[in-house]
């Protein structure tokens, strides 16, 4: 081991305290009932600043009127610069009941950190962070300068985050970027490839009327029934082709979220919301996708209903980051020499602030150790893989 890597080990317990003040500061979207990130990055702008940092803090109103901070260090003065980019914002705890622990505290034991966003991003998040004091406090000779940008909105299409920062001209084109937010147990798989992405509002309107009397009104919770399971039945069949690169290998198209109708059993409802999350192939267009199901709405079976839709995120597939490209193999590099594993590139279903980065020729690679586990109730961290990771991030600028 060398000296970085002990010096990055006696981090450990800073590195837990950091994530136990972090994870009870909620950062869940206001799209999703939460205040934004503003508390939290009040404190990790604190954080870069005692190691002596300059921070600058990019900051949005949203839709609601809430401020969505992004922050932003460089460390170094070389003429190039790799950026890791994890996100500050989580998603919300889902159903409390399902949490052995209070998802919105740091709970320790067996050598995890539980709670919620401990994996998802704030592991990657906290493992970047110590890398660079590591570098600073060791006076360490950069090849690269350490960019960090701590990035709000992930979870919600990344609106006032990594969208907003690529217009203030932050990036330049010969800079790298490390997306730390994808990845699997073992630390061996660089995602370089991220299907297309469409969340669908789909909202069916009928006549509300008493139950007694039903042929009096249009029930639209039936209709919403039948559109989802006929426009289910027509995606499934049609998108079927695969890629070995993603896994899952196919198209995906699942019903998801469904709001609140009425409040009394025999009240008909005259109203129903529910949405689509669709991940598709490149081989595929979204607009095909949402030109079959607006075809299916348009039908005779549903002439006694209405059924309009409206695009709540959309991410048409970027190009994909060559597995050769020089941020590919810095980090594999890095990879073999801390965590000694042989590294495979893939796609993925879910997006990620890579995306949009590809989507204008920066070149990007998302990876880190982490299980399976984001937005899943009882959500954790393993303390040696956040440790570990920071090694490797370390190893990319030396």
């Amino acid at each position: 081991m060398n000296n970085l890597d002990k010096l990055i080990k006696s981090y450990e317990k800073d590195m837990i305290s950091t994530m136990s003040h972090i994870i009870p500061i909620k950062a869940v979207s206001p799209m999703s009932g939460g205040g934004g990130e503003s508390k939290r990055a009040d404190y990790l702008e604190k954080v870069l600043r005692s190691l002596g940092l300059s921070v600058k803090r990019y900051s949005y109103k949203d839709k609601y009127g809430v401020p969505r901070p992004n922050l932003v260090a460089v460390y170094g003065d070389k003429p190039r610069t790799i950026w890791i980019v994890p996100h500050m914002d989580t998603v919300s705890e889902g159903d409390p009941a399902l949490w052995k622990t209070p998802p919105f505290k740091a709970c320790v034991t067996n050598g995890k950190i539980y709670g919620r966003g401990s994996t998802d991003n704030l592991q990657a998040l906290v493992s970047s962070i110590y890398a660079l004091k590591a570098l600073k406090k060791a006076g360490a000779e950069l090849k690269y300068n350490f960019g960090l940008a701590i990035v709000a909105d992930e979870e919600i299409g990344s609106v006032y985050g990594i969208q907003k920062l690529l217009k203030e001209h932050i990036f330049k084109r010969s800079d790298m970027f490390i997306v730390p937010d994808c990845g699997d147990a073992n630390g061996n798989m660089i995602e370089v490839a991220e299907k297309g992405i469409l969340w669908v509002k789909i909202t069916v309107n009928g006549k509300q009327v008493h139950a007694s009397t039903p042929d009096q009104g249009v029930n639209a919770h039936r209709y919403m029934l039948r559109f989802l399971l006929k426009v289910d039945e027509l995606l499934h069949r049609k998108y079927t082709k695969t890629s070995n690169v993603f896994s899952p290998n196919i198209s995906t198209f699942e019903m998801t979220k469904h709001e609140k109708n009425v409040d009394s059993i025999n009240i008909i409802p005259g109203t129903e919301i529910a949405y689509i999350d669709c991940r598709v192939l490149p081989d595929y267009k979204l607009d095909d996708v949402l030109g079959d199901m607006k075809r299916v709405a348009s039908g005779s079976d549903f002439s006694k209903v209405k059924i309009s839709f409206e695009i709540v995120q959309r991410e048409d597939p970027a190009p994909p980051t060559s597995a050769n490209a020089e941020v590919v193999r810095l980090l594999k590099k890095a990879i073999k020499s801390k965590r000694g594993v042989k590294v495979k590139t893939v796609g993925i279903g879910g997006g990620t602030c890579a995306g949009f980065l590809r989507r204008i020729g920066l070149e990007s690679a998302v990876w880190s150790t982490v299980n399976d586990i984001a937005h899943r109730p009882n959500e954790y961290l393993v303390i040696k893989d956040m440790v570990d990771d920071a090694k490797v991030f370390a190893e990319l600028f030396v």
